[in-house]
């Protein structure tokens, strides 16, 4: 499994420790940027993980901001792309089973690092479930679409 990490600036410390956590669980990591505690830009860093995702360059990608929302919003603006913030445990496990999310986005500001790295784990290792959802993906595909 190889997963896109990016980040701006008010995620710069929470991708370090997910991106430290991933490499010694012997998950590659492929990180977009940014490395500087300096403002930026932070759609320039959903713009190349979502690219990296829908490529297949990457099996998933994790955004770091502030809170993840800014994140979510432009990594949404991608077709093929399902993220999602997430502050809690169940919401990691059941935006993968029910949503098949490919990128999650995290907020530093708002969610602890050790909390982040469990809903790292916990989104990673679940899978999506299909089926009656496999049936809403597609309308939201629809949406994409038109």
């Amino acid at each position: 499994m190889k997963i896109a990490l990016g980040c701006d600036h008010g995620g710069i410390n929470l991708k370090g420790a997910i991106k430290k956590h991933l490499i010694s669980k012997n998950i590659e990591v492929e990180d977009f940027g940014t490395n500087s505690s300096e403002s930026v830009n932070y759609p320039e860093y959903a713009i190349k993980v979502s690219k990296a995702v829908i490529s297949k360059e990457c099996d998933l990608g994790i955004l770091c901001c502030g809170t993840g929302i800014g994140m979510s919003i432009a990594a949404n603006k991608h077709k093929g792309i399902r993220a999602a913030v997430v502050g809690d445990c169940f919401s990691a496990k059941m935006t993968r089973e029910h949503n098949n999310t490919n990128v999650l986005c995290l907020g530093e500001r708002v969610t602890g690092e050790g909390l982040a790295l469990t809903i790292v784990d916990i989104w990673i290792n679940s899978k999506f479930q299909g089926g009656r959802h496999s049936e809403r993906l597609a309308l939201v595909e629809e949406i994409e679409n038109k």
